[in-house]
C-alpha cells in the first residue's frame, strides 16, 4: 500500500547502514543461511529480527522508485484486491476505536504515498489524512484534493492526541531505526487510539522455505526492504514504544515466484501453498503481517 520511509532511513552517509537490532535489543546480529545480493541477513539472537546488509547507498538507491506521481496506486488489475483488502481492514479498524458517539473517527496513513488507502478509508467513512516524504507522490495526491503532508510525520507537527487511528503500511520494513516514528505516532494518537503495522513476517513458513528466494527480501523488486519483523519482534517494538498487542495476524503461504517456474509447475506449487496457508494463519506463520496495536496509558 505505502512505500515511504522515515527521516532516518538514508541519513547514514556510507558503509552498512543497520548496524545493530533495530527493535533496540543489545544481543548479537549473527549471519543466516539466507544470502542476498547484499550478503547474508543478519538474526538478532533476543527478537529474532532479520537485518539487510545493504550499504547506505544502495538503499536510497533503491527507494527513488516510490518517488513518481503515481506512486503506489493500484492498477485496473489490482484495483478489486485493493478495495477488498481496505474494506476489511477498515472494518476492523472500526471495531477497535470506537470513536465518541456522533463523531467522525480520525485517521492518519503515514507513508500514503498517491492516496489509494486515504481514498478508501474516506469511502468507509474515517475523516482521513496522509503523510508522505515523496514529493512526487505527495504532490499527486494533493492534486486530487486529498489532505496530505509532504515531509515526515515529526515535521508536521500534530497537535498531541490528534487521532483515532493510524496505519502504517509496508512502512515500517523500510525502516533502520523505526522508534522515533512509533514515538511520534503514540504521542499523536488519543488515549487508546490504535496503530495498525502491515509488513512480512521473518518468521513464515514461506521463509523457512524458500529462503533468499522470497521476492520480499529483493530490494531489486521492493524497493527500501531492509528489516524484516515477526510477531515477537514487532511486540517488543511495540512495548518500548508504548503500545500494546491488541490483535496479530498473519495469512498467506509462498513457494514459488512466478517467474521462478513453468506455468504448470506455478500451480501446482500454488495450491500446495493455498492448502499450507489456514494452518499457517492459525500458528501465526503466514508471511503478510497484520498487527493492531492499542497506545497505552502507561
Amino acid at each position: 500500500m505505502s512505500g515511504s520511509a522515515g527521516r532516518d532511513a538514508g541519513q547514514v552517509a556510507g558503509g552498512r547502514l543497520i548496524e545493530c537490532c533495530p527493535v533496540g535489543c543489545s544481543d548479537t546480529l549473527a549471519e543466516t543461511t539466507i544470502v542476498l545480493p547484499e550478503g547474508p541477513l543478519r538474526r538478532c539472537l533476543a527478537c529474532g529480527q532479520l537485518v539487510s546488509q545493504i550499504t547506505a547507498t544502495a538503499y536510497a538507491g533503491s527507494m527513488k522508485e516510490f518517488d513518481t506521481p503515481r506512486g503506489t496506486l493500484p492498477t485496473p488489475r489490482t484495483q478489486r484486491r485493493h478495495d477488498a483488502r481496505a474494506a476489511k481492514l477498515f472494518g476492523k479498524v472500526k471495531a477497535l476505536i470506537r470513536p465518541e458517539s456522533g463523531t467522525g473517527a480520525r485517521l492518519l496513513d503515514i507513508g500514503c504515498s498517491s492516496g489509494a488507502l486515504l481514498r478508501s478509508a474516506m469511502t468507509h467513512g474515517f475523516d482521513a489524512e496522509g503523510v508522505e516524504p515523496a514529493a512526487q507522490a505527495a504532490e499527486f495526491a494533493k492534486s486530487t484534493e486529498l489532505k496530505v503532508f509532504h515531509g515526515y510525520l515529526e515535521e508536521a507537527r500534530f497537535p498531541a492526541s490528534s487521532f483515532d487511528g493510524v496505519t502504517l503500511m509496508e512502512v515500517i520494513e523500510h525502516l533502520p531505526d523505526p522508534t522515533a516514528l512509533l514515538r511520534e505516532v503514540w504521542r499523536v494518537l488519543k488515549p487508546n487510539g490504535v496503530l495498525v503495522v502491515g509488513t512480512g513476517n521473518g518468521a513464515s513458513w514461506t521463509v523457512r522455505l524458500v529462503g533468499a528466494r522470497w521476492g520480499y527480501f529483493q530490494v531489486a523488486e521492493h524497493g527500501g526492504h531492509i528489516s524484516f519483523f515477526n510477531p515477537m519482534s514487532l511486540a517488543a517494538l511495540a512495548q518500548r514504544c508504548g503500545f500494546d498487542v491488541e490483535r496479530s495476524e498473519t495469512r498467506r503461504v509462498s513457494l514459488v515466484e512466478p517467474h521462478e517456474a513453468g506455468w504448470v509447475t506455478y500451480r501446482m506449487l500454488k495450491v500446495v501453498a493455498e492448502v499450507l496457508a489456514m494452518p499457517a494463519r492459525l500458528f501465526g506463520r503466514g508471511h503478510d503481517m497484520l498487527v493492531f496495536l492499542r497506545k497505552s496509558s502507561r
